[in-house]
């Protein structure tokens, strides 16, 4: 079996292009994002053992596995993070949120950033890495979560501090931003299903999934210092009922940012300025 042969096998069982391609070079201990290589060596004869290895993980994504926990590693805003079962699989989509908080706190010397529900570190990390003077500290809730977390951080030589808890609760300080990308998935959602290789706590949030924004926005505003921001991630219907949680709370200038599709994914709120 040739290199295209394989591929062409893989997409004809249902597999994306881009999954197999990927899990062919990962099989073959090559980068994944290295697909030039793959149309270079197309005519390649793969080794039996190999065909084996590359079969096994196309059937174990074709059953729902993302490719980040078959691979052990995932590309987010220019880290190389490695990820499992532990924790959430990273979404693109997600780096709008870092986007908006980097934009947040672009004029502070040395800003107080705090990421709630770090999971593999993603955000808390591509902040640290932009910011190298920020002081960076991320909470979870997931002993498993923070081991993924700290060791993403050693690996990459960035100085997040890491803290065992659920959300808020205990955490002293206050911070010019605080980002969270929580669970909002309702309890009763069906296409849970088909996320069923992650971490069910960090996916479902209560019948209306808003149970974890709501104990966010509830607790931030007493950690947020004069024109702090909060900024969140959520489902994509549920923007105007963030927005009214932000109101709620005593939060000012009020606003959303779109994802990568041009949907309201990610809503925040500033506590006014101390006159």
């Amino acid at each position: 079996m040739t290199v295209q042969h394989a591929l062409s096998t893989a997409q004809a069982q249902g597999l994306a292009r881009i999954d197999a391609q990927m899990l062919l070079l990962h099989t073959l201990d090559r980068p994944t994002g290295d697909r030039a290589w793959l149309i270079t060596h197309d005519t390649d004869a793969l080794a039996q053992d190999a065909q084996q290895r590359f079969t096994a993980l196309c059937q174990r994504r074709l059953a729902g596995e993302p490719v980040a926990y078959l691979t052990g590693s995932k590309a987010f805003y220019g880290l190389e993070l490695r990820v499992d079962a532990r924790v959430l699989d990273p979404r693109p989509d997600t780096e709008t949120l870092v986007d908006w908080a980097l934009e947040a706190v672009a004029a502070l010397a040395a800003p107080r950033l705090l990421d709630l529900g770090t999971g593999s570190g993603a955000i808390a990390l591509a902040l640290q890495k932009q910011r190298p003077t920020a002081h960076v500290r991320a909470v979870d809730a997931s002993p498993d979560a923070l081991a993924v977390a700290r060791a993403n951080a050693e690996r990459l030589g960035l100085p997040v501090q890491f803290r065992h808890g659920h959300w808020l609760q205990g955490l002293d300080g206050v911070f010019d931003a605080i980002v969270s990308n929580p669970p909002y998935i309702r309890a009763a959602d069906p296409h849970l299903a088909d996320l069923a290789h992650e971490p069910l706590q960090a996916l479902a949030s209560g019948a209306d999934g808003l149970d974890d924004l709501r104990a966010i926005v509830a607790q931030a505003p007493a950690h947020l210092a004069p024109g702090g921001w909060l900024l969140l991630e959520h489902g994509w219907d549920q923007a105007d009922a963030v927005a009214a949680l932000l109101r709620a709370a005593g939060l000012t200038e009020v606003q959303g940012r779109k994802d990568l599709a041009g949907i309201v994914r990610c809503s925040g709120g500033r506590l006014p300025t101390v006159k």
